[in-house]
């Protein structure tokens, strides 16, 4: 990825309030914490989350990471109650967009992780959660909104690496899993092959 240039600066000034998003929704989780001192943020790593599993649309995961949700309203809360939470970005199926940690901040998203030769992802990571189904596919209006939002966050930091929860976490966790487009997202951001997890497959080049 090239070095950010002047007008890139001025962009991405107007796009962040700090580290917060300008075309979020902003929901403040109290789960988050400061990162390390000379932390590098250059990594996003994806996730998929829907509570109950399979179920979209409702307020479950903005509760959940919010530490508001009714352990009682569902069998499946038991198997999380007590769980505490966050991811920076939380993208629905329509593509709307919520934020609940500062980007600058450490959001509690990836857990026992390694990466690119580092440990503990979350010291160094943007957390973005897809409401979906690990392995099922997502929707248009998602990868329309993780495209726009990775965008603007390499306006703001200097991202080198893109990864899902599973690569961070091999054999710990599963997600986005098979479903998710990843020739989608590299086509669209036009970011070098280095920058993702190494075999997922990549479109091939124009000539």
């Amino acid at each position: 990825m090239a070095a950010t240039t002047a007008p890139e600066v001025q962009q991405a000034t107007a796009l962040w309030c700090g580290g917060w998003y300008r075309f979020a929704r902003h929901l403040p989780s109290p789960n988050f914490g400061p990162r390390p001192p000379g932390t590098t943020i250059d990594l996003i790593v994806l996730h998929s989350i829907s509570l109950p599993p399979g179920e979209y649309g409702g307020e479950e995961v903005l509760s959940l990471f919010t530490n508001t949700l009714d352990w009682e309203a569902h069998p499946y809360f038991q198997q999380i109650r007590g769980l505490q939470v966050s991811a920076h970005f939380f993208i629905r199926r329509d593509g709307q967009l919520w934020q609940f940690v500062d980007g600058d901040a450490r959001a509690w998203h990836a857990g026992t992780s390694s990466y690119r030769g580092r440990d503990n992802c979350n010291d160094d990571s943007i957390g973005i959660e897809l409401e979906g189904l690990d392995g099922e596919a997502f929707e248009s209006a998602q990868y329309e909104t993780l495209m726009s939002l990775c965008t603007a966050l390499a306006q703001r930091y200097p991202i080198r690496h893109i990864a899902g929860h599973e690569h961070i976490a091999p054999g710990r966790k599963p997600d986005p899993g098979a479903g998710f487009a990843w020739q989608q997202l590299q086509d669209a951001l036009a970011w070098e092959a280095r920058c993702f997890p190494e075999g997922v497959p990549m479109p091939p080049r124009s000539r």
